[in-house]
This record gives structure tokens, sequence and C-alpha cells, in this order.
């Protein structure tokens, strides 16, 4: 198999593999065009369905789905040959989902939550970047996200409480 079709698996191998459905954000990630920001979007529709939980309960789901993820993500990319392909997109799921824990409900906290952390999931200020740099693997797919969304999160509160 060439290094080019290795590093771009079909719809059907995505669609075909639990694994790879769920790192590849049910399809989001398949898209050429900003995989992340397409896996960030799709993530709305499951946060929607969490926010509707009680907090404790949220909070317990994205905590399983983060721990789960290293696994998903490490299976994705050992599968398809590339650490940290950019159609891996489980890990902007949790990313985002972690932006808006406590989050009030409107469109404009949504798309705060989602502006902050494609900003910070896309720049990686430290120590974002150091750990993308330093951490491999299922976990380092998994962390720079999580801090991303910790930090996109702390911004968001900030500004409620703060401001």
């Amino acid at each position: 198999m060439s290094e080019k079709r290795k590093q771009y698996p079909s719809a059907k191998s995505v669609f075909l593999d639990p694994n790879m459905l769920l790192a590849f954000g049910f399809g989001s990630g398949l898209s050429r065009i900003m995989p992340g920001t397409a896996g960030t979007l799709a993530a709305i529709p499951f946060y929607f369905l969490l926010s509707a939980l009680p907090l404790w309960l949220y909070i317990v789901i994205v905590a399983a789905c983060c721990v789960w993820g290293i696994y998903l993500c490490a299976y994705a990319a050992k599968k398809i040959g590339v650490h940290d392909h950019g159609g891996i997109v489980w890990d902007e799921f949790v990313g985002f989902w972690i932006t808006m824990i406590a989050i009030p409900s409107g469109w404009q906290w949504l798309l705060a939550g989602f502006v902050l952390f494609r900003i910070f999931d896309m720049v990686k200020p430290w120590p974002i970047s150091w750990l993308d740099r330093r951490v491999h693997g299922g976990l380092g797919i998994m962390l720079d996200d999580v801090v991303a969304g910790v930090m996109a999160l702390v911004c968001l509160h900030g500004y409620r409480y703060f401001i």
C-alpha cells in the first residue's frame, strides 16, 4: 500500500470499523478541508444531548470519553500509519465538550465556546504546544485537545463571572 493511500483512509474503511467511525467523528474527520473544525461542528448535536443531563453525569461521560479516546485515537493512528492524522477528530469532540462544561445555554455561549476551542486547538499556545511536541500515542493525540478545552472553559467561565 502506498504511503499516500495509507494516510487517507477510505470512507468505507471508516464506516465499517466502529472504532474508526468514532475516531473519525462519525465521518466528519473525512473532510479534506479543516477536518478538526468539521469534527468540532459534528460534536455540537452530541453536546446538546449531553447538556440535558445532570452536570455530574455530563462530567462522568466526558471523562469516560476522554479515557476511551486514548484507545480510539491510538487505534486509528496505528491503522492509518500516521500519528495524529488530521481526520482523527474524537479529540476535538471531547475537547469541545470540556469547553462547554457548566456553560449557560444560548447560541452566543455555544458560538463563543466553539470559537475559543478552535483558536486554542489551532494556535496551540503554551502549554498545548509543549504537550503536542512531547507526548505521543493516543494520550498525546487526546491531551492537547483536552488542555485546549480546559483553557477555553476557563476563559468562558472567567468572562461569565468576572465581566
